[in-house]
């Protein structure tokens, strides 16, 4: 668990309204399956699912609860895409590789519509994502991208909007030009999560939670040995991103844990919470250190966007919290911050997904970059198709070029840190 932890989960607005999940029991003994996956969030559930419509036996091991880690504090916000510009793709890969990958992230998307209505997942789900330019400048390169969604990578239907138009769309002084995609959205991740849960234990995939994992035998047959069992399997999964806590000590360098916060104001009432984002879109703004928000469904603002690189929690968390909220929405100046609360994303070096495998019979996933809740159920699905012997979209993956994080372990969060302060910076300066 990383330090601080058990400050980020205490106070959750999601943890506050979803009902209590099913439990599962830890595990004791041993057991054996075909596959093993170490990590009971969103990419490990969507990989489960898959492997079991397909047959095989499944073991889901979950050191906490199901949705404890980022995939059950983050923003909600299902968008395609991923953290990293195209740009770094199409640089390692190539038009058409870039391409292929682009499709793969408006799928994610897709696969979040079909999962909801194959298992009846109620998740609060509201369609509509706002990207907001700060300044002429952000405005110009916002109608660039867009431009270019369309021409290079067939995406239509988004809108871009300057000027006075803005305010009909978000109701701030702060923005420049926004442009709509209709085809994202928002949702309660912590109860799409779980149902998640329910859909892949539904199929007879095995949960285990409380079942830290604290060492791999690697082989022909690997076995995860636990506090109070042992799995053996012919492949494993490693879907826990920071959390892995060394088990695959060659993958951590790859990573960085970087904390990030969200708010959830006190309920603002329909009509309030309507005149602030009238399509109640999901809305990003395009900084480099951004700022992220959506209205939930019980009409409160769920406000993130304060990051810590150096994995400390901020003093008066909801405090400063409330303030970022304000500089966007000054008429929100006295409306009491209820929840705050945060958690630790993995970001790698150029910010694109990092997949592949240790070993022929050992996969991972990390490296989502704080773009994860459309993406990682993809790259469950990617996984388990690898399994299965059809590892052609897995493998394009895999093909992106990774470096470690300058440093080491000792080194690597204060030189983030100070990079950071350059980001945050340049934003400033616009």
């Amino acid at each position: 668990m990383l330090a601080s932890e058990d400050q980020l989960t205490r106070n959750s607005y999601y943890a506050a309204t979803a009902p209590a999940g099913r439990q599962y029991d830890a595990l004791t003994g041993d057991t054996a399956c075909d596959v093993c996956i170490v990590g009971g969030g969103l990419a490990g559930l969507s990989a489960a699912i898959d492997l079991r419509r397909a047959g095989l036996d499944v073991v889901v091991l979950e050191g906490m609860q199901v949705g404890w880690g980022a995939s059950g504090r983050n923003g909600g916000q299902a968008l395609n895409g991923l953290a990293c510009d195209m740009s770094v793709i199409r640089g390692q890969l190539g038009d058409a590789a870039a391409r292929t990958i682009w499709d793969m992230t408006v799928e994610a998307v897709q696969l979040i519509h079909e999962r909801r209505s194959t298992f009846g997942i109620d998740c609060h789900w509201q369609a509509g994502y706002l990207a907001a330019a700060i300044g002429p400048k952000r405005a110009r390169e916002l109608q660039a991208a867009t431009v270019d969604l369309e021409k290079t990578y067939g995406y239509t239907g988004m809108e871009f909007y300057e000027g006075a138009a803005v305010q009909d769309w978000i109701a701030s002084p702060r923005y420049a030009a926004v442009a709509h995609d209709p085809r994202g959205g928002h949702l309660h991740p912590l109860l799409y999560t779980h149902g998640l849960a329910r859909a892949a234990a539904g199929l007879g995939a095995r949960i285990y939670e409380r079942t830290r994992v604290l060492r791999l035998e690697r082989g022909a047959a690997p076995v995860l040995h636990t506090e109070q069992g042992a799995v053996r399997c012919r492949h494993v999964l490693l879907a826990g991103n920071v959390y892995l806590e060394g088990l695959a000590p060659q993958l951590s360098g790859r990573i960085m844990p970087v904390g990030t916060f969200i708010a959830a104001s006190a309920p603002l009432g329909k009509a309030r919470a309507d005149a602030l984002i009238p399509s109640r879109s999901a809305v990003c703004d395009t900084q480099f250190v951004l700022d992220y928000y959506r209205l939930s469904a019980d009409d409160r603002m769920l406000f993130g966007g304060r990051v810590s690189y150096s994995t400390l929690v901020p003093r008066d968390l909801a405090v400063s919290m409330g303030e970022r909220m304000v500089a966007v929405f000054p008429e929100l100046a006295g409306v009491p911050v209820e929840y705050s609360w945060g958690g630790y994303v993995d970001i790698t070096v150029n910010r694109a997904p990092d997949f592949g495998r240790i070993d022929p019979n050992i996969y991972y996933l990390q490296g989502f970059s704080g773009h994860g809740l459309a993406l990682t159920g993809l790259a469950g699905r990617l996984a388990a198709e690898a399994i299965r012997g059809s590892a052609e979209r897995f493998d394009l993956f895999t093909r992106l070029r990774h470096r470690n994080f300058p440093g080491g372990r000792a080194l690597r969060t204060p030189a983030l840190v100070l990079a950071m302060a350059w980001f945050r910076l340049r934003d400033i300066l616009g």
